[in-house]
């Protein structure tokens, strides 16, 4: 069935429906006043930050007992459910990568929790190598990376328990499946890097004396872990001093073995960089860069150089090499130079893999190592390619293609012979021709030119009836690009808009267009995005009575941010894993590092006002009516602590003025996002899509699609 919005129609949708108003568990208020500059602000929820205590927990449990009750109401969430097991029931595989004797692979048959690393012997028998879905019974701990040792005999591989980012590392013999030592434990924030066969490098805090989810972690640490010995006997390589004292420090090592490259960070923009040679004891580190004022990273070496992808005098980015004697950046050479777009770099098979984001679009281009450009690759198609990433010696590299309405796909290229094709295909049952993505670009409050990607059915009519989520991030230099989405698949098929603008803040065009968004700028990421829903209206796709905004972590700062700002500009606000208190995120777990973007309450008047000023938490006003609104967390959550979110709801719960519930779903044994069961997901975007559509006025599904299976 298909609800005509039309005429008469409009009416009887939205006269019939009319949202009950909720009662909310009570949140006691136990004001706590800070002063900043002589102003005084009073924290009414302070005590909701203990996630250690019996009350908080009590009010979690009544939150969720609430929000699950509204959520029953909805008469088609069940369908839902359906649609996304449906839809997600499909095989699904990634990019293959070789280890020792054996090439390896992830897949899911389809409704697997967790992806299952399989692999294949020169004989081309497969099988199961690593199952994450035997880790716990619930599916709730996930595989969270994997390094071979140089020789592929030997397996580290990260788990992560309940969706949290401390993470422990076990070490396994990978011909026996055998585990070859005692677990290594309280890591966080870390990738491995073997030296060879002898060990390997990983990053950690030290363990906080109180909360392990919410308390300060902002000394990172490099150690180097020994094969078979005690993980108490790791040596720490870098952050023993006040002097080396950063956030977030990483390894990389040469593929040959000879040379460590050590990252470090204060924040998440801009690193310094030490390399150490491995080939002479006791050698010193040497600085290669000495400050913070650019990002730099390691691509390849060869017998010669190091190859270096840097924004150091280059907005945009640039590939440079150094002589391994004379690695400063004095001496950096270019060997591609920076161009009009944002670039990144991959190298594999002997050569250089440029791709650039030219208005979002990805478009690769294959050079020699003397900066020859030998090329443009052709891509199926206009979305989002990645891979081309592989060892030297290597004659078939694999990249993946897709957008947002093109199941994503895996193809095998020819270096040599400049080609490509088709390695694996999605049996997705969703019918990707029936959809069309088109990018326009639209004007902000400043006059600056913003693109954004709409995509929904082909045909449809701009009449202001069409569902639509307007999704948005706009921050710490990340872009969004087009890429496929099995929830968002069940969105459009069901007649909905799904629009995504590449809003200040991002990575799309550059440092620029990222520094553009931060600090002060801020206020620009917000504009834009308001900006984009005024396009959207203005174009007739929708209206204010049917357009959601929706974005997690930083994104959901931003639908905070905007939905206190302009209120009645939206019907549906679902901010997801938010920062939400912009006075108090930095003293929570590693937030400090997020001053880059943010800056702090503390480091100036200014910029504590200017962070007052729109900072969710402290902008919600009584008697105004605000959007529907499904906050969504993780009680693990931490990263941005579940205490933003929590402290968000029970201020519009306080103060909303009209019948639009405010709820909070507040998921167990969960965390940032990552790692997160299949199950858990589908549950969730059944009631984020029931939740919208139900507030939107449908008492049915706006679209049934035919293919709900019985």
């Amino acid at each position: 069935m298909k609800l005509i919005l039309a005429g008469c129609c409009l009416a009887f949708l939205f006269s019939c429906h009319n949202t009950a108003t909720v009662q909310y568990p009570e949140t006691t208020k136990k004001p706590v006043v800070d002063s900043y500059f002589g102003t005084s602000i009073t924290d009414n929820y302070r005590w909701l930050e203990d996630d250690l205590s019996q009350e908080t927990a009590a009010w979690v449990s009544a939150q969720n007992e609430t929000t699950f009750s509204y959520l029953d109401r909805i008469p088609y969430r069940s369908e839902l459910t359906e649609r996304l097991t449906s839809i997600w029931d499909y095989a699904k595989q990634t990019a293959p990568f070789v280890e020792g004797d054996f090439t390896y692979y992830y897949r899911n048959s389809g409704l697997q929790n967790q992806y299952v690393l399989c692999r294949k012997n020169t004989a081309d028998k497969e099988e199961v190598f690593l199952n994450p879905n035997t880790f716990s019974e619930d599916g709730t701990t996930s595989l969270a990376g994997l390094s071979f040792s140089d020789d592929g005999k030997t397996l580290a591989y990260a788990i992560s328990e309940g969706g949290s980012d401390w993470r422990k590392v076990i070490v396994m013999d990978a011909g026996s499946k055998k585990i070859l030592e005692d677990t290594l434990k309280n890591i966080k924030f870390s990738g491995i890097q073997w030296k060879r066969n002898e060990g390997f490098y990983y990053s950690s805090y030290d363990k906080p004396h109180g909360s392990v989810l919410s308390d300060k972690t902002d000394q990172h640490k490099l150690y180097f872990h020994k094969q078979g010995t005690p993980q108490a006997e790791d040596q720490l390589v870098f952050g023993a001093t006040p002097a080396e004292k950063n956030r977030y420090v990483g390894a990389d090592v040469t593929e040959d073995g000879a040379y460590l490259f050590i990252y470090a960070s204060e924040s998440t923009s801009g690193n310094k960089l030490f390399l150490k040679n491995h080939k002479r004891k006791n050698t010193p580190l040497i600085p290669i860069v000495d400050n913070y004022d650019s990002d730099t990273y390691l691509v390849d070496s060869d017998n010669r150089y190091f190859y270096f992808v840097t924004n150091y005098n280059a907005p945009n980015k640039r590939l440079v090499r150094a002589r391994k004697n004379k690695p400063q950046q004095v001496y950096w050479q270019d060997v591609i130079p920076e161009k009009e777009y944002v670039l990144s770099v991959s190298s594999g098979s002997g050569y250089l893999f440029a791709k650039y984001m030219i208005d979002a679009i990805s478009k690769v281009y294959q050079y020699d190592y003397t900066g020859t450009l030998m090329g443009e690759i052709s891509l199926p198609g206009l979305g989002t390619a990645g891979g081309f990433g592989g060892e030297k010696e290597q004659d078939t590299l694999y990249y993946s293609f897709s957008n947002y309405h093109t199941p994503g796909s895996i193809y095998a290229y020819d270096p040599k012979k400049m080609t490509s094709q088709s390695y694996w295909k999605p049996g997705i049952d969703f019918d990707s021709e029936a959809y069309v993505s088109k990018q326009v670009f639209y004007e902000s409050k400043d006059g600056t030119k913003v693109p954004m990607i709409i995509t929904h059915k082909k045909g449809i009519e701009y009449t202001g009836a069409n569902p639509t989520i307007l999704y948005g991030y706009g921050g710490f230099n990340i872009s969004q690009t087009p890429r496929f989405s099995i929830t968002n698949a069940v969105w459009i098929e069901q007649g909905g808009v799904y629009a995504v603008p590449n809003i200040r803040g991002g990575g799309e065009y550059g440092k620029k267009w990222h520094i553009a968004g931060t600090k002060t700028q801020k206020q620009n990421v917000f504009d834009d995005f308001i900006a984009a829903a005024e396009y959207l209206i203005q174009e007739n796709l929708t209206r204010p009575q049917l357009l959601a905004i929706r974005g997690g972590s930083n994104g959901g700062l931003l639908v905070g941010a905007c939905m206190t700002q302009r209120p009645e500009l939206f019907k549906v606000a679902l901010p997801a894993v938010g920062v939400l208190d912009m006075l108090r995120y930095h003293t929570f777990t590693a937030g400090a590092g997020w001053a880059y973007d943010y800056g702090t309450a503390e480091e100036s008047e200014e910029m504590f006002r200017y962070l007052k000023d729109y900072s969710p938490v402290h902008n919600v006003k009584a008697g105004t009516h605000y959007p529907a609104t499904l906050i969504t967390t993780g009680d693990h959550d931490d990263r941005v602590v579940p205490a933003h979110s929590f402290k968000f709801a029970a201020q519009l719960q306080d103060k909303q003025a009209g019948n639009s519930p405010v709820l909070i779903r507040i998921e167990t044994k969960a965390g940032h996002g990552a790692g997160t069961p299949v199950s858990k997901i589908i549950d969730q975007y059944a009631d984020i899509f029931g939740f919208t559509l139900y507030n939107m006025g449908y008492k049915v599904l706006p679209q049934k699609t035919g293919k709900i299976k019985g």
